[in-house]
């Protein structure tokens, strides 16, 4: 079984830009069910197509398969629940981790998170100068919540 150990936080700077390299992603869900996600994306010239089972603490199981990204673009444009999700994922390596900084647009424009995967829930790892609060456990920020409630709407 796929499993993912993923923990998420808050950006409070853009002290992490400077080294970044950034992807440009589409994603898009044609099931947000809290037991089961599935997850259509199209990033750079990548198509995936991804299950997810329900989180708990910060482990979930995870299915991962490569598509063809002609066929990821027909299905975010046609299948899928709207509006998607667009960012920019940034990766960023930290001692022996690699942080994926997402900066949404769209809808969700403002939004700015970091996560990181990990061994283990418990796993020690660099906490950098720009890493706010941990929502690992805050639904809102599930890229399954955000299609349903944007940050847009989000009050302040």
């Amino acid at each position: 079984m796929g499993e993912e150990i993923e923990r998420k936080f808050l950006v409070t700077s853009d002290g992490w830009r400077k080294d970044a390299t950034g992807t440009r992603f589409r994603q898009g869900f044609l099931s947000t069910d809290p037991e089961r996600t599935v997850r259509v994306r199209a990033a750079g010239a990548r198509g995936t197509l991804t299950i997810k089972g329900r989180t708990v603490g910060a482990r979930r199981a995870e299915y991962e398969y490569e598509i063809a990204l002609a066929d990821a673009e027909r299905m975010l444009d046609t299948l899928c629940k709207r509006p998607l999700i667009e960012k920019v994922r940034f990766e960023l390596h930290a001692g022996r981790h690699t942080w994926e900084i997402d900066v949404f647009e769209g809808d969700n424009a403002g939004l700015v998170v970091a996560e990181l995967e990990l061994e283990s829930e418990d796993e020690a790892f660099e906490r950098p100068a720009w890493l706010g609060a941990e929502v690992t456990h805050d639904p809102r920020y599930f890229n399954s919540n955000l299609v349903q409630h944007p940050f847009k709407n989000w009050s302040r």
